[in-house]
């Protein structure tokens, strides 16, 4: 069952009355779990450049959707290999700041994994 998402603000965001104060990764089963961002951190040396090896961690079989919180000022982006990996997986990336991605969250039909940064 998929979480709703209650808000966010600069530095957490609230996940069914919940407050956490890191980046989150929503999975099909509604596991909410830590983002990995070393793993973009590794290759680009911020993670506001989701790379290859993350989105190859964030890809679940089955996901049509991959929804992105990219921070409250939208600074996240794909890199063009991680934009490749989803279209190859035939996973449709919506990204937006995070408050408009957590509304999009709420509505979302289908199978759909969520990724929120919570800062910039």
């Amino acid at each position: 069952m998929k979480p709703g998402i209650d808000g966010s603000e600069f530095g957490f965001i609230t996940i069914d009355g919940e407050r956490i104060e890191h980046d989150v990764l929503i999975r099909l089963s509604g596991e909410v779990a830590k983002r990995k961002k070393k793993l973009s951190k590794a290759v680009y040396g911020t993670s506001h450049t989701i790379s290859l090896a993350e989105a190859e961690y964030i890809y679940e079989t089955g996901a049509e959707r991959l929804i992105v919180g990219a921070g409250q000022n939208g600074m996240v982006a794909l890199s063009a290999e991680a934009a490749d990996y989803f279209a190859k997986k035939q996973v449709a990336v919506d990204l937006a700041p995070t408050p408009a991605a957590i509304a999009r969250w709420n509505q979302a039909k289908g199978a759909a994994i969520g990724l929120f940064h919570v800062t910039c």
